[in-house]
């Protein structure tokens, strides 16, 4: 019953041309084949942090290469992973010049303080081995100088899996919203925005401020620990979002096999492989 669902941000992060959709599905179409396959032999923990890393050296996502520009013409980095099982949180938060933040994110789960900001995530990362990356390319770049609609800078990356001994775990990594005051928090590295548990996983994207506003992941995988079906528990969560206009979408996977994913403007971008492999439209 190995299961795996990816997330990209929203189809309006960067362009809506069809060029760029179809970029976007294919690419999703061959990470979640190439993680549903690792997955056969790993765990769920593993997976995720090989599909998200995945993600990060993609630029047509918000994540890693290609990451949204701060307003100080930096590119700060925010990553989270959960293990379903431990029931361990570790990530990182604001990170510049590393590659895959949510490898970083990975390295700390091992340690007793798993979520680091700024310099001291930093100096974490170079003292393990993570070195200097720049992750600015030339089209985020251009956004940035023409200070694009805030309104298109909706975008993360992120996964759930749901491996062979039954174990939940899920990731996500984001390069923010753009042109945002430096250091602001997204909610990527935090329980808002990812969580898992025995019982199911959410990974999210979206404007921050709202899935924070939402508790949304956390809340999401409570209601299903309460009985709720994953749908149920998204669906009752996203009708909460809409008292105050939420913009979020989510993936997740519940212990029972249910994979689910919505959102409540169109169009996030996402691809699962359960029996068969599927991609947004």
């Amino acid at each position: 019953m190995m299961k795996v669902i990816i997330h990209g941000g929203f189809i309006g992060e960067s362009s809506l041309d069809p060029e760029t959709k179809k970029a976007k599905q294919d690419s999703l179409a061959r990470i979640v084949a190439q993680t549903h396959q690792f997955l056969q032999s790993h765990t769920a923990v593993e997976t995720v942090v090989f599909a998200v890393s995945l993600l990060e050296d993609d630029r047509l996502f918000n994540a890693g290469l290609g990451s949204h520009i701060q307003s100080d013409g930096k590119v700060r980095l925010s990553a989270s992973l959960m293990d379903g099982s431990s029931q361990k949180f570790s990530g990182v938060i604001n990170l510049e010049d590393v590659q895959h933040p949510i490898q970083v994110a990975n390295l700390l789960a091992q340690y007793n303080d798993r979520v680091l900001s700024g310099e001291g995530a930093l100096n974490f990362a170079r003292k393990n081995g993570f070195e200097y990356f720049n992750p600015i390319t030339a089209q985020r770049k251009l956004e940035y100088e023409a200070k694009l609609n805030q309104n298109d800078r909706k975008g993360t990356v992120g996964c759930v899996a749901l491996d062979a001994a039954g174990n939940i775990a899920a990731a996500t990594s984001t390069g923010g919203k753009g042109f945002e005051i430096p250091c602001r928090v997204s909610d990527s590295a935090t329980v808002a925005g990812n969580f898992a548990n025995e019982y199911a996983g959410i990974s999210c994207t979206g404007v921050g401020e709202d899935i924070v506003n939402g508790a949304l992941a956390a809340k999401i995988v409570t209601r299903v620990t309460d009985g709720l079906s994953l749908q149920a528990a998204c669906d009752k969560s996203f009708v909460e979002l809409k008292a105050f206009d939420g913009f979020a979408g989510v993936i997740g996977i519940a212990s029972t096999g249910e994979i689910y994913h919505c959102d409540s403007h169109p169009t996030m971008v996402w691809a699962s492989f359960d029996v068969n492999l599927q991609v947004f439209n």
